[in-house]
């Protein structure tokens, strides 16, 4: 009874008929085993993988990704990841193989998901409904700061004002005491002013992009050590609804920048293009794959961008690689 080579069989049928594909390379990054089908990962048919190197079985457009991550998995760590191929999703797993508790191989695990693409979307829909939401909510509380609490705080100051002057001659010991409640009343209405400023998403649109622009870079340096460098090209005319989506996409990408990425340098451009105004904010942080399900934290700021440039009908790209920093373009359709 031959029950090993049947055991050893009913696994390679398993393997090969599974709905998800998978694959195993040494430590010279070299595929030695495939399973199933994956042609839409590597760009090869299965049956051509084994005995070729990484550099050798994918196209070099993807071949520094793939590299680093079974370098990653040859260290000891698992990666989740999800790769866009054309129409199809694909949930990928990367780890490392342990023969006798040393690491000897990295293991890959594959299987389309496209079907949850709906559920996804329906997600989606739901997040950006939010951020309109609160898009309305803090134009509503910037024009109640402005219009209500600082014309108030405005006309109180004038009262004071003019008590003051009706003061001066009999109790001007009282006037320096007025004095001092009115520059406490100023820092109050400038404190005012910048939380209305930062909450009106509209701001942009009266003060110009390049003053929103140096405004938000003004806040970033308080909390950023590196250098922060700025280049606007200042012949440039924008339309509101353009300026307006500019400025909210470089702040998100500043602010991701500022939060995830360990920068020394951040970059915020905006020039013109041979298909018009295009928008760059480049970090030489960490980098990431984008790819990689575990940057989730950066998935709200991604998805805040691309929200901004489709209503103002503008391309986001967003071009990252593992310690090479991220580079975010905002421009008009067909740039690349």
């Amino acid at each position: 009874m031959q029950t090993g080579n049947t055991d050893d069989a009913l696994a390679q049928a398993f393997l090969d008929q599974s709905p998800a594909a998978s694959w195993i390379v040494d430590s010279n990054q070299r595929f030695i085993r495939v399973y199933g089908e994956i042609l839409p990962i590597f760009g090869r048919p299965s049956a051509d993988l084994p005995g070729l190197t990484v550099d050798e079985a994918v196209e070099r457009a993807n071949a520094a990704e793939w590299k680093d991550r079974f370098g990653r998995a040859l260290e000891g760590e698992t990666l989740s990841l999800r790769e866009r191929q054309g129409e199809a999703t694909w949930i990928i797993s990367v780890f490392p193989i342990r023969i006798r508790g040393r690491i000897r191989y990295a293991g890959g695990l594959a299987r389309e998901t496209t079907g949850w693409g709906r559920a996804e979307q329906e997600l989606r829909y739901t997040v950006l409904s939010a951020l309109k939401a609160q898009e309305f909510e803090r134009t509503t509380i910037s024009k109640f700061l402005h219009d209500t609490v600082g014309q108030n705080l405005t006309a109180l100051g004038l009262q004071l004002d003019l008590v003051r002057m009706d003061l001066e001659n009999d109790l001007p010991a009282e006037c320096v005491r007025i004095v001092e409640i009115q520059k406490v009343l100023e820092e109050i209405m400038e404190q005012v002013r910048e939380y209305s400023y930062e909450l009106n998403p509209s701001t942009v649109e009266r003060a110009g992009l390049r003053p929103a622009l140096d405004r938000m870079a003004a806040r970033a340096r308080d909390r950023f050590t590196g250098a922060l460098r700025m280049n606007v090209d200042p012949s440039l005319k924008f339309d509101k609804k353009i300026a307006s989506a500019l400025f909210q996409i470089a702040q998100e990408a500043v602010d991701n920048a500022l939060q995830h990425s360990g920068c020394s340098a951040i970059e915020i451009a905006v020039k013109s293009s041979r298909i018009g105004i295009l928008l760059e904010v480049r970090d030489n942080g960490r980098g990431f794959d984008p790819a990689d399900l575990e940057s989730g934290c950066r998935g709200l700021g991604l998805l805040s961008m691309e929200h901004y440039a489709a209503q103002a009908g503008l391309e986001l790209t967003v071009v990252s690689h593992r310690g090479q920093g991220t580079v975010v373009r905002a421009g008009e359709p067909g740039e690349s």
